[in-house]
This record gives C-alpha cells, structure tokens and sequence, in this order.
C-alpha cells in the first residue's frame, strides 16, 4: 500500500492521533465521539437522535471491520492499542441504548462506564477479541457496551438519585 493510504488509514484508525496518547489511549481517543453524542443530542430534532447515534455506530462499525486487518498488520499487532474506532463504536452503543434528559450527564456516565466495561472485557468480550482482525477488535467493544448500558439501567432503576443534579 501507498505511503499516503497508510498515512491516512492511521490517523483514522487512531482518531487523528488521539490513540497515541501515551495513557489512556482508548480512553482519549473516544473523548471525540463524546463530542459528537453531545452535538447529535443538543442540536439534532428529538425524534433524529437515536437513529442518528444509531447512523454513527454502524459507520464506525464498519470503519473498524474495514480497516481491522489493515491496522492489525500495520501495528504488528492484534487489537492495536492505537485503534480507537472501536471505542467510537462502543461509546455509540452505549449512549443509543442509555440515556437520560440532561446531555451532559448522559455524556459522562455513558463514558465512564463503557470505558469500564471496555477495559475490564467481561465474559464473553475478553475471547471474542480473538476473533479475526475487525470483527474482534470491534465486538468485544459492543459487549462491553450492552454490559455498561445494563448496568446503567440498574444503577437508576436502583439509585436514582446518583443521575440527579444536586
């Protein structure tokens, strides 16, 4: 491949750079995908959020089993720690299937916990990374997501008051 195609495919896979942060790369390289939820949720018609949440996931989705391979073998890697489309997708999850009225604590519990659930790769997120290039970069993200979401959805069902200004 080109050098200018690995160029490219780099900072997208990496989010523009964000993935190399030297800590935390998956954590700072999903901060834009927060930037985007709170964009989708103040400006976008009430009716268009989720199925533009829903627009976002499936892009990056396809962005990560798309350049999987390619970044795997450009990292010498699997689950190159660079990549971070992964982790928009899974954010995306997580806010399409939990939300609350108020955007900005949607925005910070949703990235709390699917970074959580992401970095502690419950069963079965931990042996389904293994599965070919893509598609286990990105479906141990996914589960993650459902993990955080449902817990979410127990913590104010629950605890209601932890979601509450004041």
């Amino acid at each position: 491949m080109s050098d200018w195609k690995d160029k490219v495919f780099a900072q997208t896979c990496s989010s523009l750079g964000l993935g190399y942060a030297p800590v935390a790369s998956g954590t700072i390289g999903c901060l834009p995908a927060v930037a985007i939820y709170m964009i989708i949720a103040a400006f976008a018609p009430p009716r268009y959020v989720t199925p533009l949440l829903l627009l976002m996931l499936a892009l990056s989705s396809a962005l990560t089993i798309l350049l999987g391979s390619w970044a795997e073998n450009y990292w010498k890697t699997k689950d190159p720690k660079y990549f971070v489309l992964d982790e928009y997708a899974g954010y995306f999850l997580t806010v399409a299937l939990f939300r609350l009225d108020g955007i900005m604590i949607t925005a910070i519990w949703t990235f709390i916990f699917s970074r959580f659930f992401d970095i502690l790769k419950p069963p079965p997120a931990g042996r389904i990374e293994y599965f070919p290039a893509g598609w286990g970069i990105l479906l141990d993200d996914l589960i993650a997501s459902v993990y955080a979401a449902g817990v979410l959805h127990v913590l104010l069902l629950y605890f209601p008051t932890l979601f509450t200004r004041g």
